[in-house]
C-alpha cells in the first residue's frame, strides 16, 4: 500500500497513461513519485527516502489499553489538518460530506511519499505540522512509533477485516486504511508478439532471455522501489540479496527515479512508447490496461514476486485539534471512503465488505502468499540496505 508510494502522484501517472484505460482512463500507481505522488513510490515515486532524528515523546493518550475512548482536548480551531503522501485522493463530495457532518473544515497537506512524510513527522514530533496523518506505510510505521509521532487512537467502528493488516506493536496508534501488492508486471502482448515466454519469478529476471527488458523505480527514491528491494531481501535473505541485485543489474535492469517514469515512459504497455516489457508496479495495475472495446488486460502481475504494502492513518501526538483528527481517522475507514479507494487511490480497501468496482473484482488480484520482511527488521536495517543497494544499482 509498501505502495511511486511516489514522486509524481498516482493521479498524475494515471493521467499520463489515460489512453490505456477502459473505464477510468487511468493507470494504477502506488504511493510514488516525486514529492507529489507519494505514493512516491509509489514511494517516492518518488520522494526521497532520507532519515532524520526526531524528538522522543510519550505518544500514549489513553489508559488501561482503551484507545477508542481517549479524551481529546477541546479544539481551538474549526480546522482539522490531514497530512498525507502526495497521492492521497478522495472524491470532493466525500470531503464535503465529512465537513457537513462533523463541522470541521478539512485541510489536506501533501508531504511527498511515505518515507518523506514519515521523516517530516519525525523531525516535527511533539509540535506536529497537522492533526492527523494518512500514508505512513508498513516499511516506515515502526519508525513513526519509535519516535513518538503518534497518539493512541483506534476507531470504534474499525472494520473487523482491518485487523489482519495491523502493524505488529502499533495497532493502538496506526489504523489500517488500504493495502496493495507491489509486484513485477509483464506485457503479455509484447511477449506473444516476440515469441518469448514471459518470466514468472524474481530469479527469472536475471536470465539472458530477459536482458535489457526490466525497469524498476529506485529503492531510495520510490516507495514501490523500496517494496521491491524488500521483496528481494525477503526472497533471497539478508546475506544473498546483494548477489541477486548484482546479477539483475548485469542483465541490463534499468532503475528510474520513480514509478511514473518506469511505467508510463519505459514500460511497453504504459502508453509512452517504451521498450521494456517488464516493470515493477502493482497487482492492481492490469485492469487499467484493458483497451477500449477489449475484454481483458494486456498485462499481468507475477504473483510470486509481490510485497504487500499497507497504508495507515493516525492522530498526531501534540495535535492542535485531536478531536478533529480522530474524526478524520474514523472517516477514512468509513464505508463511503473505503468504497472510493480503488478508483481514487488504486489500492484495496481494508474493509472486505466493500464492493469492488467490476474491473477490480474481475482482474485485480491479491497475492495469496506475499513476500514478508518483519517490520522490526526493516527498521533496524533500512539504512544499511539502502546504502548497499545504492552501491550496486546506482554505482
Amino acid at each position: 500500500m509498501m505502495p511511486t508510494h511516489r514522486s509524481t502522484t498516482r493521479a498524475l501517472a494515471l493521467t499520463a497513461a489515460a489512453g490505456l484505460v477502459l473505464s477510468s482512463c487511468t493507470l494504477l500507481g502506488g504511493e510514488d513519485e516525486e514529492p507529489a505522488p507519494a505514493p512516491a513510490p509509489a514511494p517516492t515515486q518518488d520522494g526521497e527516502g532520507t532519515t532524520g532524528a526526531g524528538a522522543d515523546g510519550d505518544s500514549s493518550t489513553a489508559t488501561d489499553g482503551d484507545t477508542s475512548t481517549a479524551t481529546a482536548a477541546a479544539p481551538t480551531t474549526d480546522e482539522v489538518v490531514l497530512v498525507t503522501h502526495s497521492s492521497f485522493n478522495v472524491p470532493e463530495e466525500l470531503v464535503t460530506a465529512f465537513e457537513a457532518e462533523t463541522g470541521w473544515d478539512l485541510t489536506i497537506q501533501s508531504s511527498g511519499d511515505a518515507g518523506e512524510l514519515t521523516n517530516r513527522l519525525v523531525l516535527t514530533a511533539g509540535s506536529p505540522i497537522g492533526d492527523a496523518v494518512f500514508g505512513i506505510d508498513n516499511t516506515y510505521g515502526t519508525r513513526a512509533l519509535d519516535e513518538g509521532v503518534l497518539a493512541a487512537y483506534t476507531p470504534s467502528d474499525l472494520p473487523e477485516s482491518a485487523e489482519e493488516h495491523a502493524l505488529q506493536g502499533g495497532a493502538a496508534y496506526l489504523t489500517p486504511v488500504d493495502f496493495g501488492d507491489v509486484c513485477v508486471n509483464v506485457d503479455d502482448v509484447w511477449f506473444a508478439n516476440n515469441g518469448i515466454a514471459p518470466p514468472q519469478t524474481l530469479t527469472d529476471l536475471t536470465e539472458p532471455e530477459y536482458e535489457d527488458l526490466f525497469v524498476t523505480p529506485g529503492a531510495s527514491t520510490s516507495s514501490p522501489g523500496m517494496a521491491f528491494l524488500l521483496a528481494t531481501i525477503g526472497e533471497f535473505g539478508p546475506g544473498q540479496w546483494q548477489g541477486y541485485w548484482e546479477d539483475l543489474m548485469a542483465n541490463g535492469a534499468k532503475v528510474t527515479s520513480g514509478w511514473t517514469d518506469a511505467y508510463t515512459v519505459d514500460f511497453t504497455a504504459g502508453g509512452g512508447g517504451g521498450d521494456r516489457p517488464i516493470v515493477l508496479s502493482y497487482a492492481s495495475s492490469p485492469p487499467f490496461t484493458i483497451p477500449e472495446g477489449g475484454f481483458q488486460p494486456t498485462t499481468r502481475a507475477l504473483m510470486e514476486t509481490c510485497f504487500r504494502q499497507v497504508e495507515y492513518a493516525g492522530v498526531l501526538e501534540g495535535a492542535e485539534n485531536p478531536e478533529g483528527a480522530q474524526a478524520v481517522v474514523d472517516w477514512l475507514v468509513s464505508p463511503q471512503v473505503q468504497a472510493s479507494i480503488p478508483d481514487s487511490m488504486f489500492m484495496f480497501p481494508v474493509d472486505e465488505e466493500v464492493e469492488l468496482p467490476e474491473l477490480w473484482a474481475q482482474w485485480a488480484t491479491v497475492a495469496e502468499d506475499p513476500i514478508v520482511v518483519h517490520p522490526d527488521q526493516i527498521e533496524a536495517e533500512r539504512e544499511t540496505w539502502l546504502r548497499e543497494w545504492a552501491d550496486i544499482a546506482t554505482g
